[in-house]
């Protein structure tokens, strides 16, 4: 009896050491996958190489860095107005030269990277199809004022691809112009989408699809060939997958797509810098901004700071803005490319920010800028038309 007690007390000894031994492997193993998980996520992931990044929203939750102050608006002895704004400097190969604020959040370019949304119509063999010449091409990438010099030119444009003003998608509105808009009021006209901002490279759009045997009817929509073609040229240029980021609704009905303001700089110093480029695409960035550089009023029009400044020092740069406090520049003879968010949407803001980047980057001497003084930093005038402020630089961190 004692023997088969000791035997059975032995057995269940076996079995509880067995159980333990099978537990500590267990344990082993789920430490071990632990582990492993932990050190997967501390990886950050590798995009493979050439393949565009995705665009990285900050989380819903988490609050965006301050930008700095860089410009200001006086009102007699003191400061009434402060704007945050980021800025981004950037070199063709990708390289940061100068930078002010958070140029890594997303934004949205808004008309400031028309260039961008302009190539397709060269590469596809568009614009040599209709014979398009310096003026439209500068149009296709214009924000313009709806003068007659534009209107004009795009109304035979829409003729010459066999389309009417019925077909852009643009919606209409007054011309910004204002003599224009006096006498289009008082002469009774329609207002047609003809005068749209946006009219340009919405005819460019429809010549894409003309030439390539598309509908032209919802060319505005994201999925339809024309706007996926431009989705994938400035994907390629910025070098970011605008596919993987925020999406919206441009003024103009167009998709418009967030990316951070690091990467627009760089695709924008890639059009000033194209060697590194296919040739296809060189060439189409070179025609796009000596387009811009020979029809600069093209591009915006009569008082508007980008086209002025580019006629006064004509072929030193290309400058376009956007809605929303957004400028983009194209530093050719620097190879450099520069993009600017003003974080409330002023375009006042945005052009001071530009004019003194520029003159930074010595674009501008220091006795051309006291020439320019009232475009690059403007007054403040009042109803009567008396001085009573300026926009200026503040100077937060070197600017």
């Amino acid at each position: 009896m004692a023997r088969r007690a000791a035997r059975k007390t032995a057995a269940r000894n076996a079995k509880a050491k067995q159980a333990a031994g099978g537990k500590r492997q267990v344990k082993t193993k789920v430490k071990a996958r632990a582990k492993a998980k932990a050190k997967a996520i501390a990886k950050p992931s590798r995009m493979p190489q050439g393949r565009p990044r995705p665009v990285m929203p900050a989380a819903p939750d988490q609050k965006p860095p301050a930008n700095p102050v860089l410009i200001e608006v006086t009102r007699g002895e003191m400061v009434e107005s402060r704007h945050r704004v980021a800025v981004a400097v950037v070199d063709a190969g990708g390289k940061l030269v100068e930078s002010w604020g958070d140029i890594e959040r997303p934004i949205y370019g808004r008309s400031a990277i028309k260039p961008f949304q302009a190539l397709p119509l060269l590469e596809t063999g568009a614009a040599d199809n209709f014979a398009l010449g310096e003026p439209e091409i500068a149009l296709a990438c214009a924000s313009h004022n709806g003068e007659p010099q534009h209107t004009d030119r795009v109304r035979n444009w829409l003729a010459r691809i066999g389309c009417a003003v019925a077909d852009l998608e643009c919606g209409a509105h007054l011309p910004f112009h204002e003599p224009t808009m006096l006498q289009l009021i008082a002469n009774g006209g329609d207002i047609t989408a003809i005068y749209n901002n946006c009219s340009g490279k919405h005819s460019g759009f429809l010549t894409t699809a003309r030439h390539e045997g598309e509908p032209t009817k919802g060319y505005i929509r994201y999925e339809h060939p024309v706007q996926q073609r431009v989705t994938k040229a400035m994907s390629e240029m910025i070098e970011v997958d605008l596919t993987r980021g925020p999406r919206g609704v441009d003024g103009c009905g167009i998709p418009v797509l967030g990316m951070p303001l690091r990467a627009m700089a760089h695709g924008l110093a890639k059009m000033a810098d194209p060697r590194k480029l296919s040739a296809d695409r060189a060439d189409a960035c070179k025609r796009i901004v000596a387009a811009i550089m020979a029809w600069p009023t093209l591009l915006g029009g009569t008082g508007r700071f980008g086209s002025m400044l580019m006629a006064t020092l004509k072929g030193r740069f290309v400058l376009k803005g956007g809605a929303e406090g957004v400028y983009a520049g194209i530093l050719p003879s620097l190879g450099l490319g520069v993009a600017i968010k003003a974080d409330d949407g002023a375009g006042r803001a945005a052009e001071a920010a530009m004019a003194q980047t520029l003159r930074r980057l010595k674009l501008i001497s220091a006795a051309e800028a006291k020439q320019l003084a009232d475009l690059l930093l403007p007054p403040m005038l009042n109803r009567a038309h008396l001085e009573v402020g300026r926009i200026r630089s503040t100077g937060e961190g070197r600017f």
